[in-house]
């Protein structure tokens, strides 16, 4: 499940947010045989259990069955960097495609709103997931990050994002928030919160098994059909059936090539003493993240750690997934050249546990959800990583469709996207590790030219990978 590396740090055994709770829970039981429900949901991370939370709180009535092929929260919900923002990776453009500006700035408004929605959720279910409302803060080291924060920010006020909502800073304000080594700017993005997401997971475990929904656990899904869910433990028949299987989507037939799970991970190092605190700053457990194209993301935690993540290597040919949360030793060493570089001061510090886990990825790079109204069959994910409040927002509009009630979330843009799939190996493991160098390589020239100018090469990788 996990091992320890020649430095002490445990790598696997899921993530630290589990060892934070005493380790990876119990297992429920499997599906006991065939069964009927009024709505089966496959998958029980942060998708399927929203999906289920309001499923049931408007309709209590409705048997609602949810269909886990390890445990509740055993994917990126219990694995991520715990940033709640209230956004998403966006392109604008795209979603137009499918709808109106109107609707794409009702869509956005909605989203930021989604911190609130948890927030309330939380406090009303007595989950105590460590959340803290903070601040994101986005550094730029070079001339071309600190252009690129200032065309997003232009940008998001030409969209209406509320000007309280954001604010450029220059290197003495950022600076003195966080001591990051070269910063010459950032970008804060207020109405954000931090949090230890297995607890806010296994909260949500609990809220909807309280509310009636029937969790199985190490049951695998082998085909999902209109009206039927197949499965290795027995046939689930129910006339509305929900694909929440984000990074793993590609493990059910049919699927392979919807949406590719690509890696991310995460070292956490041991506690921070005070005298380093002093040093670094970061007082107010901001979110941390750099204006890189191999962008990193960061959070202080409750027990005062610091928790770095990114890529590593990116995908495995075939969309092949981790063993228990298992990284490479490679990926260790630059997550923490990634920590040492923006944070020099860490240097002496001690890694504790390192893991990484994937995320869903449509060939749009746009995330998507939807109901087939002929089949039944419903869907939500392709976060592209940043999936902790836009999987509210998924399950709430999930509900909807389901219930065929037209609300305000119905009508949103991401509704009933279909992107085109995803090219078959080796083309997809080409594009995606040649996609990658491009965005290493150009964050290498950006910091040797000193231009203002975003390198040739990151434009020549975001057209291979379409985001």
């Amino acid at each position: 499940m996990h091992a320890k590396s020649p430095t002490g740090t445990k790598n696997g055994g899921i993530s630290f947010w589990y060892d934070d709770l005493g380790g990876v829970p119990a297992y429920r039981k499997p599906l006991p045989g065939d069964i009927e429900a009024d709505v089966c949901i496959v998958g029980a991370g942060f998708t399927g259990l929203w999906t289920a939370y309001y499923l049931k709180l408007a309709r209590p009535e409705l048997s609602v069955a949810v269909i886990e092929m390890e445990f509740a929260g055993f994917g990126a919900s219990g694995r991520n960097g715990g940033w709640c923002t209230g956004s998403f990776a966006w392109n604008r453009e795209k979603y137009l495609r499918t709808g109106s500006r109107a609707g794409l700035i009702e869509f956005e408004r909605q989203l930021r709103g989604t911190v609130d929605e948890i927030v309330r959720v939380t406090e009303q279910e007595a989950i105590n997931a460590d959340i803290h409302r903070t601040e994101l803060l986005t550094f730029a080291c070079s001339a071309a990050q600190m252009q690129r924060l200032r065309d997003e920010y232009e940008q998001d006020m030409a969209w209406g994002v509320p000007r309280d909502r954001l604010e450029l800073i220059g290197p003495a304000k950022a600076k003195a928030r966080i001591e990051v080594k070269d910063a010459v700017g950032a970008l804060v993005a207020r109405g954000v919160a931090r949090i230890q997401p297995a607890k806010l997971v296994r909260g949500l475990v609990m809220a909807v098994e309280r509310m009636g929904v029937k969790i199985y656990e190490q049951t695998t899904v082998t085909k999902i059909e209109a009206g039927c869910v197949t499965t290795d433990r027995g046939i689930v028949k129910a006339d509305r059936i929900v694909r929440a299987t984000e990074g793993f989507t590609h493990g059910i037939p049919g699927n392979e090539r919807e949406w590719v799970p690509l890696n991310s991970a995460i070292v956490v190092t041991e506690p921070v003493p005070e005298t380093l605190w002093n040093q670094i700053g970061w007082d107010g457990a901001e979110l941390l993240g750099d204006a890189r194209h191999a962008y990193c993301y960061a959070q202080r935690t409750r027990g005062n750690r610091i928790a770095m993540g990114g890529r590593g290597i990116p995908y495995r040919f075939g969309s092949k997934t981790d063993q228990w949360g298992r990284t490479q030793s490679a990926t260790i060493d630059q997550l923490k050249t990634i920590l040492h570089r923006m944070l020099p001061q860490t240097q002496s510090l001690k890694i504790d546990h390192a893991w990484c886990g994937v995320l869903g990825v449509p060939r749009d790079w746009c995330a998507t959800v939807g109901l087939d109204a002929e089949t039944g069959i419903a869907w939500a994910g392709g976060y592209v990583g940043i999936g902790v409040s836009t999987s509210n927002m998924a399950g709430r509009t999930l509900a909807d469709l389901l219930l065929g009630e037209e609300t305000e979330r119905t009508a949103l843009p991401w509704v009933n996207r279909r992107p085109r799939k995803w090219e078959p190996e080796p083309l997809r493991w080409i594009g995606i590790h040649s996609m990658y160098w491009l965005y290493h390589m150009a964050d290498r020239y950006e910091a040797q030219a000193g231009g203002t100018s975003t390198s040739l090469l990151a434009k020549i990788a975001n057209r291979i990978s379409g985001r």
